[in-house]
């Protein structure tokens, strides 16, 4: 295995755990703007093809989501999208 091959390994590795890290950011500031709202799991039941599941799944960075989940969640609640994205 050459040198290059292992960097880039290595490399992916790292983006994997940077990732990782920013799921659960994401996750846990999901989950408090839900709470501030007083917005329960339930409340996301078949909106819009997002379950219950999916939001739980989210909140404990098990999955990844996408934008246009992303929007609705918003829109459920009742923040802009930029607000629901930048935590750091």
């Amino acid at each position: 295995m050459s040198i290059r091959l292992i960097l880039r390994f290595i490399n992916m590795i790292d983006n994997k755990n940077m990732d990782n890290e920013y799921l659960k950011k994401f996750a846990q500031h999901l989950k408090k703007i839900r709470k501030e709202k007083n917005i329960k799991q339930d409340d996301f039941l078949d909106v819009n093809g997002i379950s219950r599941s999916t939001i739980a799944m989210v909140e404990t960075a098990k999955t990844d989501i996408t934008l246009s989940k992303l929007k609705i969640i918003a829109d459920v609640l009742g923040v802009n999208l930029k607000e629901l994205v930048d935590f750091d």
